[in-house]
């Protein structure tokens, strides 16, 4: 089941929108509360690869935060279509390097777990800091 939200910008430059695909419910949770307390937008979520690409077809997205292992499903297809249309991407896994397709060894990768400063970090690295400030 995908989760849609809007990302509002109250009046200021709009936020980042991110894209979560991930299939355990509490990390997607988790992420989203991280994201938004870093200041970006979450703009769905889906734990299918198959809803991700569907999602992708009448939407733009600024990043992905991709989980490596989707139950049975692999990333892959979602991680081509961002990367065809020169979106950045991030994976997130447990499984170490040895989980990231083969095709993008050279795409930025975050261990689970990972604290809140290791996302900021990443995201930053390809969006700069949204114009919100990390709440304290």
């Amino acid at each position: 089941m995908g989760n849609e939200q809007a990302g509002s910008s109250g009046g200021s430059a709009p936020k980042p929108r991110i894209l979560v695909v991930e299939d355990e419910p509490f990390i997607a949770m988790l992420l989203a509360d991280m994201l938004e307390e870093l200041g970006f937008a979450i703009t769905a979520t889906f734990p299918h690869v198959t809803e991700a690409q569907n999602y992708l077809a009448s939407a733009d997205i600024d990043l992905a935060l991709l989980d490596v292992n989707l139950g049975d499903e692999k990333i892959d297809p979602v991680a081509d279509l961002l990367a065809a249309r020169g979106r950045p991407f991030i994976f997130t896994t447990g499984y170490g390097p040895r989980g990231i397709p083969q095709n993008y060894a050279d795409r930025p990768v975050l261990q689970k777990p990972f604290q809140l400063e290791e996302l900021a970090n990443a995201l930053e690295a390809h969006l700069g800091s949204p114009d919100v400030p990390p709440k304290s």
